[in-house]
Order: C-alpha cells, then sequence, then structure tokens
C-alpha cells in the first residue's frame, strides 16, 4: 500500500475522473459545440451494445473499447477551453471522494433480487 502513495491514483480512477469531467464539460453550455457533439457520440459509442469489433471476437473485441474511448477522451479534452476543463476535473476529483453509500447499494441488490424471483415465480406459474 505504501507503493501506491508514489505511483499516484490507478489508471481506472484517472479514467474515471476525466470521463466525469468530460461529461461535464458536454453538458456545459460554454463548451464550443463541436465537442459537445464528439462528447455525446462517444457516450454513446460507450453505452451502446453495438460495437465496431464484436466483443466476442477474442482479444480484438475488448481492444476497440480500450483504445477507442480514452482516445476519444482524449480529443474532447483537446476541443475544451483547459479552464473549463480544470473546473470539471475539480469537480469529478470532488464527486470521486464521496462516500459510498451501502446501505443504497443493498437497496439496488434487493430490489434486483425481489425482480427476479417476481420473474421465477410469474415463468413457474405460468408454464405448470
Amino acid at each position: 500500500m505504501r507503493a501506491r502513495r508514489f505511483l499516484g491514483p490507478s489508471l481506472a480512477h484517472r479514467l474515471r475522473v476525466e470521463a466525469h469531467a468530460v461529461w461535464l464539460a458536454v453538458r456545459d453550455p460554454r463548451t464550443p459545440p463541436a465537442a459537445r457533439l464528439l462528447g455525446l457520440v462517444i457516450a454513446a459509442y460507450a453505452l451502446s451494445p453495438i460495437d465496431l469489433v464484436p466483443d466476442f471476437v477474442p482479444v480484438l473485441g475488448l481492444v476497440d473499447d480500450a483504445l477507442l474511448i480514452p482516445a476519444g477522451l482524449w480529443l474532447i479534452a483537446r476541443m475544451v477551453p483547459p479552464a473549463l476543463l480544470v473546473e470539471h476535473r475539480a469537480t469529478a476529483e470532488a464527486a470521486s471522494r464521496r462516500p459510498v453509500s451501502l446501505a443504497g447499494l443493498a437497496m439496488v441488490v434487493a430490489l434486483w433480487a425481489l425482480l427476479a424471483w417476481a420473474a421465477w415465480h410469474w415463468a413457474r406459474v405460468a408454464w405448470d
């Protein structure tokens, strides 16, 4: 754990903060329209179940996500004014340090379990 202090935040943490900052910048009216449009395209690609290379293709299916999304974030960061991006990075970093609600997690897991049980019960009754 001591070495982590010298290495800085993990790559996953930095990508999460950067993605959140870009999301905040895309929603900001001070951001240029081209950057906003590109940000929406990158978000749609990241959340879409359709990829350029399907995920079931070994290695290549995940490499396109691992390259295109960070490249898109980098490009958007180059298009947004630096002062604006610094502001949104600070907001995103502060949001990443907030405590996680374990009670909220438990409620979501319980809701999904209840929905799964209800679907199973409905299917069992319907097909008997």
